[in-house]
């Protein structure tokens, strides 16, 4: 760990982060925990450890602590797909009835409920890159939106709960039509899930072994898996959730939890638990080009594609989304392979640089790699929905204000 002034940062400035977090969240029980780590220029120039692992049991949050980090699985996805594409195995114009060929009739939904819906052809077929980009027509069932959501909710089909494993998933899911024709909107959805079995099927090995062999292990992410494995549930956090009278309470015990053994589906798109040392791992490869510590998973050309807008017609996802979904509602945001992005920085309203790539999970954790200005920064706390403060904005106001030099 650097000084933070050798890396054109503010040890002072870097303070308010501390005093702000625990002033504002902690200490007035609205987050549970916080864990911020802050790398620039090859160095981790900040971490702090705040609040409690488990409130209830008044276990402190430790550096190492686990957590469920939900949809940041879905860059790591991103990334394993990616790779098999750089082997020649998968492009990104595939349909993607050429891995599931049941899906080639799938329809897009026009009227009726589960079980008598009315459909109509696709304009154009589900290509692998609109499961990257999130415009393939698919959705969640937690967006109480539409009947087509309606039926995922009825089939259990969020990736993360769902049962009988990722085979039974894809085959049950083919089943619902579409939202709308792929390639037409942006809709956030379980279409990462999706993408977690094609590098099953293109593969030829389970998804968990994949992820395992292919990047964990290479990068030496020793702590992030589908589960909590016996030996280290005494460092697993528990998860809280914002009632709507604004009450916390707790919605996953973490000696009752369900990530305390293997999933029946390894959910792509939500599964994962990690630590911010193993996430900050995954970001340093990202920032340094697909490389880091002499493995190289990814080209530099590749990572760079997979964090240009891709959104059909050069859209903002406000433009673009279908769907209320929490960083959906930003202006100056586009949406890559895998990541958001910053595409006009003036409309974001906030501190930052054209070009930095992001996303977060459920339960408030967020991360985001800022290539101008040489930067990773990766937050850990467990609060449900991750819409209930703006922790993610003041977090990047708080860093990018203790910036000495900049180079953007």
């Amino acid at each position: 760990m650097s000084t933070p002034e050798a890396v054109g940062l503010s040890s002072e400035r870097l303070k308010r982060i501390d005093s702000f977090i625990q002033a504002k969240y902690i200490d007035t029980g609205k987050l549970p925990c916080a864990l911020t780590q802050v790398w620039r220029r090859g160095q981790l120039a900040h971490t702090s450890v705040l609040g409690s692992a488990d409130v209830e049991r008044g276990k402190p949050l430790k550096a190492d602590s686990l957590f469920r980090i939900y949809s940041m699985t879905k860059p790591i996805t991103s990334v394993a797909f990616m790779m098999l594409v750089e082997e020649g195995l998968a492009s990104l114009d595939d349909p993607v009835h050429r891995f599931i060929p049941a899906w080639r009739d799938i329809g897009v939904f026009q009227a009726g409920v589960a079980g008598a819906f009315q459909t109509t052809r696709t304009k154009e077929p589900m290509r692998t890159i609109d499961l990257l980009r999130h415009t393939s027509g698919l959705t969640y069932g937690f967006q109480q939106r539409t009947n087509v959501d309606a039926a995922y909710r009825k089939l259990k089909l969020d990736g993360v709960d769902s049962e009988g494993g990722l085979k039974t998933f894809v085959e049950t899911l083919g089943t619902v039509p579409l939202e709308f024709s792929p390639g037409e909107a942006w809709n956030y959805s379980v279409a990462t899930d999706v993408l977690g079995y094609l590098v099953e099927v293109i593969s030829g090995m389970p998804f968990d072994v994949f992820l395992k062999t292919r990047i964990f292990d290479p990068l030496k992410m020793i702590d992030t898996g589908f589960f909590v494995p016996e030996g280290q549930r005494e460092r697993f956090t528990a998860c809280y959730a914002l009632t709507p009278s604004g009450k916390v309470v707790l919605q996953d015990d973490p000696e009752k939890s369900r990530y305390l053994s293997a999933p029946s589906v390894k959910s792509g798109g939500g599964g994962l638990v990690s630590t911010a040392d193993d996430y900050m791992r995954f970001c340093r490869m990202l920032l340094n080009g697909g490389e880091l510590d002499g493995v190289r998973l990814l080209s530099p050309k590749t990572i760079k594609l997979m964090t240009m807008n891709h959104i059909p017609g050069g859209q903002e996802l406000v433009q673009a989304s279908k769907s209320l979904f929490s960083e959906a509602v930003f202006e100056g945001l586009g949406f890559g392979l895998g990541f958001a992005m910053t595409i006009d920085q003036a409309r974001t309203k906030n501190l930052g640089s054209l070009g930095e790539y992001f996303w977060g999970g459920m339960a408030s954790t967020a991360f985001w790699i800022d290539p101008v200005e040489d930067l990773a920064v990766v937050f850990m706390t467990q609060l449900m929905p991750s819409t209930s403060y703006p922790i993610r904005r003041e977090l990047r106001t708080l860093v990018y204000s203790s910036f000495t030099e900049a180079a953007g």
